[in-house]
């Protein structure tokens, strides 16, 4: 089945209108939502394989949808913020956004964003289904990584990543001791020339949230300042 249904949640109807005429001139199928609670409403109808959600919109804003579609979905979702919204940047990603394009963007950057997320999406899903078979458990100390299951779990307990978190976690859990700048973890991820690296610090931040028992000692994910992030080789 082609995953190509994306929602375009946004209170402005002429940018979600030509956000849709270019999606579809691409190939997508498009949905579109006025705000969070229609939002929510057509993820609960259809099969949504994206979601382009506006940060700041009336009745739910995209925050609050993100954090409720997140109890229960992993597609990627990419929030629009105007300038001004710096801190939701950076809240909208620990809230469960992937990625975020600010205002005015150009069709072409967004799209750019939308195919990256989905490439990676669609990877994420066939490792899901058991497409891809490798003997692949990644093992450090009480943390471990099964690219079979893409599981991750902290002393057998199993721990939810989004799909961002999960393939910046193998990269460093394949090289436990190798130090990773946030240009080459943003590359590996997202498979371009990294432009938007604070990104990265928010993912990890999130991760150590997730599989550090106290994240500001952290045993596993380790900055190395100035330079980059590892994971931590257990004696």
């Amino acid at each position: 089945m082609e995953m190509n249904h994306v929602l375009v949640v946004e209170d402005d109807k002429e940018i979600r209108e030509g956000v849709e005429i270019y999606l579809r001139s691409q190939g997508y199928e498009v949905y579109q939502a006025a705000d969070g609670v229609e939002g929510l409403e057509i993820i609960g109808r259809e099969e949504i394989h994206l979601a382009i959600v506006d940060v700041m919109m009336p009745r739910m804003d995209g925050i609050q949808m993100t954090i409720k579609l997140r109890e229960k979905y992993d597609f990627p979702v990419i929030f629009l913020s105007a300038k001004s919204e710096e801190v939701d940047k950076i809240m909208g990603l620990n809230m469960g956004a992937d990625d975020y394009v600010t205002k005015p963007f150009t069709p072409m950057e967004l799209l750019a964003r939308v195919n990256s997320q989905m490439r990676r999406y669609r990877k994420f899903m066939e490792k899901l289904g058991g497409k891809e078979k490798a003997e692949n458990v990644h093992t450090i100390g009480g943390l471990e990584l099964n690219e079979d299951a893409v599981e991750v779990t902290v002393d057998g307990e199993p721990v939810k990543m989004t799909p961002t978190e999960y393939k910046i976690l193998l990269l460093l859990m394949k090289n436990p001791g190798r130090v990773f700048s946030a240009d080459e973890i943003y590359e590996w991820v997202w498979n371009e020339r990294a432009v938007n690296t604070d990104t990265i610090m928010v993912h990890v931040r999130n991760i150590r949230e997730k599989i550090e028992i106290n994240p500001k000692e952290p045993k596993y994910l380790k900055v190395v300042w100035g330079v980059g992030y590892k994971i931590e080789k257990q004696a």
